[in-house]
């Protein structure tokens, strides 16, 4: 109602002004004290107050809402990047647009982009949990007041309890996913928040467009500044949640020791388990995240989960290689007439020998496995080295088998 009011009053201003003479009458109808009063009584700095804090206070409410899913029909997954976006809009829209207060909807467009830094700052140090509870929702950062709404994060700093008395919130992994995936899509984004901001400042007579332009380039980097992180936060959860099953190479001695199994001829389940992961970013996400992006995180993910397999399995070797030594040396000792190795069935394998082949078909099961999602084996740290270790072990069970 009173952008409705004061617009209608400013035409009939300008209306008025047409009908002086000249400039100098225009000069003199503006420097008349009734005109003044007249200005005075639109109080501008009050009403931008009233717009900012309902459009700050709409997104510091969503921000604090911990990632929940944005409404149906929003580009984004996020109700927070949602609300960054439906923010800047309502700054430049008709029904909030004022000339007179361009300068300052200008810099609330600015904080609203830092505001949303800082947030994916926060979301990325957050302890990644399994699922997403209410009650991780109901956790809310610190220093949050509902009747002081600040989108200058200086501001917030030294308020409420320290860190230790209130743990952070936590998110899950496929919140983190879709964070990087808004933040990208808002990086995109950019160029069309200077196409609204453009039409409005041109009304008023403002060209420098090539410093806004500049400013909005700081807020995508700003914003693109927070990419490595988020990223290594997702790599590291997809890494971990893989080797979770990878280390169950640790198990394979026991599976063969002294049962009288046959010997290995397909891959340990712990393998697909371990894959699980890779292919659920691949297939649920494949609509959500550009593909470039989903193939850094596999690549990086499983890079770091070979390595891990890598020094799991040698460790294995290493002990089955201790143990079967360990056991010639007692046999020697005890001076027994029995040549046949310990353990073995009726096959003549050696226990420690189907060990070692069955880890063998474990790494070629898991390189077929990350060849099948588009990857290079030669661009995944380790692959070589493990599949170097594995083949030595199987040529030396298949050398003595023979």
């Amino acid at each position: 109602m009173f952008l409705q009011k004061y617009t209608t009053s400013m035409d009939f201003v300008r209306k008025f002004e047409r009908q002086c003479g000249s400039q100098a009458s225009v000069k003199r109808l503006r420097s008349h004290p009734s005109y003044h009063s007249f200005n005075n009584k639109w109080n501008l700095p009050v009403y931008f107050q009233i717009r900012f804090r309902e459009i700050a206070g709409a997104l510091e409410e969503a921000l604090s809402d911990t990632l929940e899913e944005a409404p149906a029909g929003s580009s984004y997954s996020l109700l927070a990047t949602h609300m960054v976006w439906t923010s800047l809009q309502k700054c430049w829209s008709d029904q909030l647009f004022l000339p007179l207060l361009a300068h300052c909807l200008w810099k609330l467009s600015l904080q609203i982009l830092a505001r949303y830094s800082v947030f994916i700052g926060e979301v990325s140090v957050r302890p990644i949990s399994s699922e997403n509870t209410k009650e991780s929702k109901k956790s809310v950062p610190v220093g949050r007041k509902e009747t002081s709404v600040s989108l200058n994060p200086s501001e917030d700093q030294g308020n409420g309890s320290s860190p230790e008395s209130q743990p952070l919130p936590s998110v899950s992994s496929a919140q983190l996913v879709y964070v990087a995936a808004d933040l990208d899509k808002l990086q995109d984004q950019i160029p069309d928040i200077l196409e609204m901001i453009k039409p409005k400042l041109e009304r008023i007579g403002f060209k420098n467009l090539s410093c806004i332009a500049g400013a909005l380039e700081d807020s995508k980097t700003a914003l693109a500044a927070c990419v490595p992180t988020l990223n290594n936060r997702i790599i590291q959860d997809l890494s971990e949640s893989s080797f979770t099953y990878l280390k169950s190479a640790l198990e394979v001695p026991r599976l063969y020791r002294r049962t009288n199994k046959e010997v290995p001829t397909k891959a340990s389940p712990y393998i697909d388990s371990a894959l699980k992961p890779f292919y659920r970013l691949q297939n649920e996400y494949r609509n959500t995240l550009k593909q470039p992006m989903i193939h850094q995180w596999l690549e990086s993910a499983i890079s770091e989960s070979t390595q891990k397999y890598y020094e799991t399995v040698s460790d294995v070797l290493s002990s089955v290689k201790k143990m079967e030594e360990s056991l010639k040396r007692l046999k020697q000792a005890r001076r027994t007439a029995n040549s046949n190795p310990v353990g073995t069935n009726g096959g003549g394998v050696s226990d420690d020998n189907k060990i070692r082949l069955q880890l063998a078909l474990d790494v070629e099961y898991f390189g077929e496995q990350i060849r099948k999602m588009g990857l290079d084996t030669s661009s995944i740290k380790s692959f070589s080295a493990l599949t170097e270790l594995v083949q030595t072990a199987k040529d030396q069970a298949t050398a003595e088998q023979s």
